[in-house]
């Protein structure tokens, strides 16, 4: 009997996805490019900048008047968030093949990837139901002047009785805000762009992370610091600097990550 042919693994299927290394301050030219991408369409853009403004506002009437539903809301803002977000990553992937905008097109292009989208977005929720139930944990061990009301509640976070809270909750709060950054930084571009499921998404978005460790924290305090400053005049700043983040966002995905299928070597 002949003997049988050696096992030798099969090729690999698939694209392969590289992560290009960039310089610690190479966030700063995604903010140049993501605004020469606003000024290329203006109304596009601000169509979506006022659609996260009338988010904000809606989320902060709730907290004001019905704390007890703010959750439901910012769970709502953060389905309804990444299908905004993904209309400007459209407009921006437009303008980089030289295509004229299309409006309607970035409205809607979302429903081409709305499984992968649709994983996605259960991911952040599932987070952000988790963040929640640890905050309530950090509040009920730690908290030591009561619960504190919509009215006086920066009066008592910041009460020193309540030290220990503070460093436990901004620990806690830390850590998944880094972990929602890690997984979505580049995701919704990744799959605007490609035919990608969720999971390879969020997992190149890890790695985006761990490869560029220094550049991407510093994306992140400008991401953090812009959206704070925007939130300042009761939000209207969302109206600005929302769509302008979206499209910084565009090319951060582009500077990052390099897709090249195996039978071809275009990216």
């Amino acid at each position: 009997m002949e003997a049988p042919a050696p096992y030798s693994e099969p090729p690999p299927v698939g694209p392969i996805i590289t992560i290009r290394r960039i310089d610690v301050l190479t966030p700063l030219t995604w903010l140049g490019a993501g605004w020469r991408d606003m000024r290329r369409a203006p109304l596009n853009t601000l169509f979506f900048g006022f659609c996260f403004w009338a988010m904000a506002l809606i989320l902060g009437v709730v907290f004001q008047n019905k704390p007890e539903y703010a959750m439901s809301v910012a769970s709502g803002c953060l389905l309804v968030g990444p299908f905004l977000a993904m209309g400007l990553y459209d407009l921006s992937r437009r303008h980089e093949q030289g295509l004229p905008a299309d409006f309607f097109a970035s409205l809607t292009c979302w429903r081409y990837h709305l499984k992968s989208m649709g994983l996605l977005v259960l991911v952040f929720m599932v987070i952000e139901l988790l963040w929640g139930r640890a905050s309530l944990v950090v509040f009920a061990v730690f908290f030591n002047t009561g619960m504190p009301t919509y009215s006086n509640a920066i009066q008592a976070i910041f009460n020193l009785d309540n030290l220990d809270f503070l460093i436990a909750y901004l620990m806690v709060g830390s850590i998944f805000a880094f972990l929602v950054f890690s997984t979505s930084v580049v995701s919704v571009p990744f799959i605007r762009d490609k035919e990608i499921d969720a999971i390879t998404a969020a997992i190149t978005s890890i790695r985006v992370v761990v490869a560029n460790t220094l550049p991407m924290l510093l994306w992140g305090a400008l991401l953090t610091a812009l959206v704070m400053l925007a939130l300042l005049p009761l939000g209207a700043g969302l109206v600005l600097i929302g769509p302008w983040l979206g499209h910084a966002t565009w090319h951060a995905y582009r500077g990052t990550v390099h897709y090249q299928l195996r039978d071809c070597a275009a990216p």
